[in-house]
């Protein structure tokens, strides 16, 4: 008698306790929030930044972005287009253009954060997923579905 209920009992013991276990890509790459830390590029090499760890939150500083150069391709341009007049005659060489990411574990992304655009002097929303090795960055307004995609992948 004990055979006969102790094959259907660890068999459902077994059942239920792999259904607690994550499964497929979930389990074999969860992401830790460090992940975006790093140097990331576009595939073209145009817009190249460092991610941070900010404290709590993270943040990224331009490493190179074509159109944040003068014609000569190295020359940093000013952030005339700032609309805090103070900040105007400052270099777009090394500043921190998007701030705030918080890692939200729930949709294993980086949320909540905003994107200085040098090149139009405007702020936007903004997101990051990692996707196997590409970071997708997202600004958006308002809504992420009124957004853009950059993605990108780490610097070599």
């Amino acid at each position: 008698m004990l055979k006969s209920v102790s094959g259907p009992l660890l068999a459902a013991a077994l059942t239920a306790g792999m259904t607690a276990l994550p499964v497929g890509d979930t389990f074999a790459q969860a992401p830790s929030p460090d992940r975006i830390i790093g140097v990331w590029e576009s595939d073209d090499c145009d817009f190249k930044f460092e991610m941070f760890d900010a404290g709590e939150t993270y943040a990224a500083r331009v490493i190179y972005a074509k159109p944040l150069v003068e014609a000569d391709g190295k020359t940093f341009k000013k952030d005339t287009l700032n609309p805090d007049p103070e900040l105007r005659s400052r270099s777009l060489k090394g500043i921190i253009f998007l701030n705030d990411l918080k890692w939200d574990a729930g949709d294993r992304r980086w949320e909540g954060g905003s994107l200085y655009s040098g090149a139009t002097g405007r702020t936007v929303s903004a997101r990051v997923t990692l996707v196997g090795e590409k970071m997708e960055l997202r600004g958006y307004m308002g809504t992420p579905t009124l957004g853009r995609t950059t993605v990108l992948h780490r610097a070599q």
